[in-house]
């Protein structure tokens, strides 16, 4: 990819993102009035608290979406519903389904991960408490629904009903794939194969793009055939960024202070990279890499011996190798149920840029 294809892909997601949270805005604005509460959960019987609600709800929401994010699910739902043909002024709003997912997930992991730093801040939880953060995180998986009752008018009612059907299935398997994630995590097995990985992540982190693309499938009309090889495609994205993130962790200094130096390895995660190392290291190496990631520990020290086992092993280089192969086999399947248009040319260079990025 040339750097002139890259500074374009970073302009188009800068452009996108005030458009994303202006959208977001509609659905849960920054300070809540009465008027925003009626349109949200409808006139009150007897008489709302906006303080205690914009207090509990609104501002560790806001202060959370504040911080940044790349903003690329709603991004890739955009140019899959662009190369899609659709009518953008129709299902622009629907975009933001697995963005609001997604941030919530987010609030939700970090408590259970126990995270310190999230975007360069201290994690939701820790600036407003685990109730309030267990709270805001559930009203960021539950607010998608709302888009979708407030825009079916533009939605024939089958297509309403695959839209709700693909959202629903989306959060169920999100919290599957999460449950692997803190089961192995935790150190109860040491035997987790390959395929086992993938599925999780499929699950886990393939899944909110595979909605994303799912979704803007389904609302541009396509058919079935489509949602699938697509989806897949937006799922084979997913896992890559996923393993991004772990090389990024292992690698870049400027990931780390924004999210935490070696939260991976403190979390005691089984990335790909830890998988590959553990299959390929000698005894001595393989035990010593459980070890330290069974301590959970925040040492400096013990984290760079973990990475330097992974480099020891070419681990990072093949989890790259990987992710890059996984995505442009799944790219060769979609592309032949797409029309050859423009908007096709950005899709596919979209997906290039967000498996070949150094933040």
């Amino acid at each position: 990819m040339t750097e002139d294809t890259k500074t374009k892909i970073e302009k188009f997601l800068e452009e996108r993102k005030q458009e994303i949270d202006d959208t977001i805005r509609k659905y849960i604005p920054e300070n809540l009035s009465h008027e925003h509460m009626e349109m949200l959960v409808g006139r009150a019987r007897y008489e709302y608290d906006i303080e205690a609600i914009n207090n509990s709800i609104t501002k560790p929401i806001w202060d959370f979406l504040s911080r940044g994010g790349k903003r690329w699910r709603p991004a890739l739902f955009m140019l899959v519903a662009e190369a899609m043909g659709a009518d953008m002024e129709k299902v622009k709003d629907f975009a933001v389904i697995p963005e609001m997912a997604h941030e919530g997930s987010i609030m939700i992991d970090d408590i259970e991960d126990n995270g310190e730093l999230r975007r360069g801040k201290p994690c939701t939880h820790k600036l407003f408490g685990i109730d309030i953060a267990v709270n805001a995180g559930n009203t960021m998986y539950f607010l998608p629904m709302l888009i979708l009752i407030k825009n079916r008018g533009n939605l024939d009612e089958n297509t309403t009903i695959r839209a709700y059907e693909v959202f629903a299935q989306e959060m169920i398997n999100i919290h599957f794939g999460q449950a692997l994630d803190i089961w192995w995590h935790k150190g109860n097995t040491d035997t987790i194969t390959e395929k086992q990985y993938m599925q999780m992540c499929a699950y886990k982190t393939g899944c909110l793009a595979r909605m994303a693309a799912k979704l803007a499938v389904v609302v541009s009309g396509g058919s079935t055939e489509q949602e699938e090889k697509i989806g897949k495609m937006a799922e084979s994205i997913g896992i890559a960024f996923q393993i991004q993130d772990d090389i990024l962790s292992a690698s870049s200094e400027k990931f780390q202070t924004k999210k935490g130096y070696g939260d991976d390895i403190t979390e005691g995660k089984r990335t790909l990279m830890v998988i590959h190392a553990l299959g390929k290291a000698n005894e001595k190496d393989r035990k010593r890499l459980l070890e330290i990631l069974n301590l959970h520990t925040r040492e400096h020290a013990l984290i760079d011996e973990v990475i330097s086992l992974l480099n020891k092993y070419d681990s990072i280089s093949y989890a790259k190798k990987f992710a890059k192969e996984l995505v442009n086999n799944a790219w060769s399947e979609a592309e032949s149920t797409l029309p050859k248009t423009d908007a096709k040319k950005r899709l596919k260079a979209f997906v290039d840029f967000l498996i070949e990025r150094n933040i």
